[in-house]
Parts: C-alpha cells; structure tokens; sequence
C-alpha cells in the first residue's frame, strides 16, 4: 500500500521546526495518540537515537521503540519503528518557504504489520493513522505558530 501523507505550512524557520520535530520528548505535545515518549541515552538526537514511545491504539496503550534512521538538517528526517505487531516508518520533509520565514513540513508514514499486526493493519490502524496525520500536523502548526 502507498504511504499515507500530509502536509502543512507553518510560519516558523526550517531550523526551529526540524529542531521540533526530531525532538522525541516532544512526540506527545503533538501526536494525539502518543500518551508518552522519552529519548534512550543522553546527548542531541542523531542517526540510530532510540525512543521509548507509548502509544494508544483503540482502547489499548503500547509501548514501542522507534528509531531516527536519516538525519538531515533542517530538511528531512526518518524514522522506523523497530518492534512491535505494528511498526511505523515515517519520513518527513521540510521546504522553506518566503526566504525562510515560513515552513512547508510533509510526513510520509508506511505502517508495516508483523504477526498480529498484519490483521490489524488494514482493518484498524491504517484507518486510524489515516485520520490522525492531518490533526497531528494542526498541532505541530498550533504548537510552533504559538511560541511566536
């Protein structure tokens, strides 16, 4: 199946919204389905950081670990979940807009079943993810725009 995408323009810099984003410990301030996040190990994010993430999927809240697997300031960035029934794989970009004023960010996101997860999928969370990405994306937007 294709990636699901969305994209949103936002009046902060590239540097401040790719700072944001690539931030694991501000996963939850943006995501609604995010109950908690936490990066593993000390220092800035880069390539191979490790996140503890708790998500809530229907009624049910699972931890998960994901990885940053690309890193390039302040333009794009990946990430893959690395356990689970469920594994998200999320690629996002970010084009600068007005000289830099201003910030196109886009999010790709590939959701990969493993065992269970291969039920669950197309019948539940594709669906779910599919409307939570343009939310998610309000709230990054809210989220920056309001700092101003």
């Amino acid at each position: 199946m294709a990636p699901i995408a969305s994209s949103i323009e936002i009046a902060r810099p590239p540097e401040e919204l790719f700072a944001y984003v690539t931030d694991p410990a501000r996963l939850a301030e943006r995501q609604e389905s995010v109950v908690s996040s936490r990066m593993e190990g000390t220092g800035p994010p880069s390539v191979g950081t490790r996140a503890s993430v708790t998500r809530r999927v229907g009624r049910i809240q699972r931890a998960m670990t994901a990885e940053l697997a690309e890193l390039s300031p302040p333009t794009s960035w990946a990430v893959r979940g690395v356990d689970g029934p469920v594994r998200g794989n999320v690629k996002g970009t970010i084009a600068p807009l007005d000289e830099g004023a201003r910030s196109r960010v886009t999010m790709e996101l590939d959701l990969v079943g493993h065992g269970i997860g291969k039920l669950l999928v197309p019948l539940f969370v594709r669906s779910q993810a599919r409307k939570e990405m343009p939310r998610n994306l309000r709230n990054l937007k809210e989220q920056l725009e309001s700092r101003a």
